[in-house]
């Protein structure tokens, strides 16, 4: 995965009230932490990181102002409830070049299930995985080809990259092919029933 560099500028100011001029200067308060170091607060330019964000646990380079580069990842996103494309503040962990992490990779499905009307269940809708920090997975892909009602794919069943492990239970459900729920009865039948037990 290719590093992003982002700039960074140290914040001194916290609260409500400065996080909200931060925000209305377009940029996203937040803090690094990891590797026992003080926590680190910063603000970082608001476009760049929402952009650099659409790349699922992305490696960003942050070269902070006045001080040296860091190598990150995010942990925790803040979005606005209500406005799209707002970010209220992020948590970034510090990483090294061969250092593992626990991440959780997106999961993306190839093929169709067996003809008839069964629906894919997403039981987990992200896989948690051990990986490089600077190898770490955009997704990993699923075939659900030809499965039908009743089929599972555990996290065993998938397929990971090399240098990636599981960080979930091999046993644990990841994808489940269930049939239709049985339609309700209409009105005009239950009134015939009841008609007829009359």
């Amino acid at each position: 995965m290719a590093e992003v560099k982002i700039p960074a500028k140290p914040r001194t100011e916290f609260g409500k009230g400065a996080a909200r001029r931060a925000r209305l200067a377009n940029r996203v308060p937040g803090v690094v932490y990891g590797h026992g170091a003080e926590p680190l607060h910063v603000t970082l330019p608001a476009y760049d990181l929402l952009m650099a964000l659409k790349t699922p646990n992305v490696l960003l380079r942050l070269e902070v102002e006045g001080g040296k580069s860091e190598l990150v990842i995010p942990k925790a996103v803040q979005r606005h409830p209500i406005k799209i494309g707002i970010l209220e503040h992020v948590d970034l962990l510090l990483v090294s070049k061969g250092e593992k992490v626990t991440v959780e990779v997106p999961i993306n499905t190839e093929g169709d299930l067996a003809p008839g009307a069964n629906l894919l269940e997403h039981v987990l809708n992200a896989l948690p995985v051990e990986t490089e920090a600077t190898h770490i997975p955009e997704g990993v892909t699923i075939s659900i080809a030809g499965l039908e009602a009743g089929d599972t794919i555990y996290a065993k069943d998938i397929e990971l990259p090399k240098g990636t492990t599981l960080a979930v239970e091999d046993d644990a459900p990841v994808l489940h092919v269930v049939s239709p729920q049985a339609e309700a009865p209409s009105e005009e039948t239950e009134g015939e029933g009841e008609g007829a037990e009359a």
